[in-house]
């Protein structure tokens, strides 16, 4: 948490909290990520529904490689509720061991697999209030289970799209609910769906935490930032 706060902090600092982008400009702008990637996808993988809301809970403060590489042979024995109580708590940390908090990830895995048993007939439930329910599923994780899997057109932000939208003028905000109003606010309807695919990619891969590459920017020519690279 102090890690992605001192993250906040800088891309505040650096972007001086860009004005919010005009109508015509976002537009302009998510034309462009939806014509370079129509179907942008996110990158943890998994099977169904529970092994997605098991990946996100997992990845916080973890990389996305660090989750796959754990969760492969996790998921090939226990890609159901039942089968990850069967498994039992020793048996989920002997598989995410490799992966930061470890211990405490293990622990809310078998506490929301059996809390999907007990309320929710094994199944994921569709909504997010349902969804942040589940113990280690925060409204971020809910986000990212109903955009991915539900089709629903939720923001998930996280320390990329927080850059991101702070520096570029897209979703400008103080905190993660701010951005993420700005984002449902301002981003034209049809690209709400794959808005949170397109924004953190940008900012995995382009508008990096130290170096951005905006000589490669597909957007720079819109952006506000600033202290744009060459």
């Amino acid at each position: 948490m102090r890690h992605f706060l001192a993250l906040k902090a800088s891309a505040l600092h650096k972007s001086a909290m860009a004005k919010q982008l005009d109508y015509p400009t976002m537009r302009r702008i998510f034309a462009r990520f939806q014509e370079m990637e129509p179907e942008p996808k996110g990158e943890l993988d998994h099977t169904n529904a529970y092994t997605l809301v098991v990946a996100v809970a997992l990845s916080a403060q973890s990389t996305d490689v660090g989750v796959n590489r754990a969760t492969k042979a996790l998921f090939a024995l226990a890609d159901t509720p039942e089968a990850m109580l069967a498994m039992g708590e020793a048996g989920v940390i002997e598989h995410i061991k490799t992966i930061g908090l470890f211990r405490n990830k293990a622990k809310n895995v078998i506490k929301l697999s059996q809390m999907l048993v007990d309320d929710y007939n094994s199944q994921v439930p569709s909504s997010r209030a349902a969804l942040q329910s589940l113990p280690g599923v925060g409204r971020k994780t809910a986000n990212v289970v109903l955009n991915m899997w539900f089709h629903q057109p939720a923001q998930a932000v996280d320390t990329h799209i927080f850059r991101v939208g702070n520096r570029s003028g897209i979703a400008p905000g103080r905190d993660e609910t701010a951005v993420e109003r700005a984002i449902e606010d301002n981003v034209p309807a049809e690209y709400q769906h794959h808005a949170h695919h397109w924004l953190i990619l940008h900012g995995r891969y382009i508008c990096t935490a130290r170096k951005p590459k905006c000589g490669i920017c597909p957007i720079r020519s819109d952006c506000q930032f600033e202290e744009k690279t060459e």
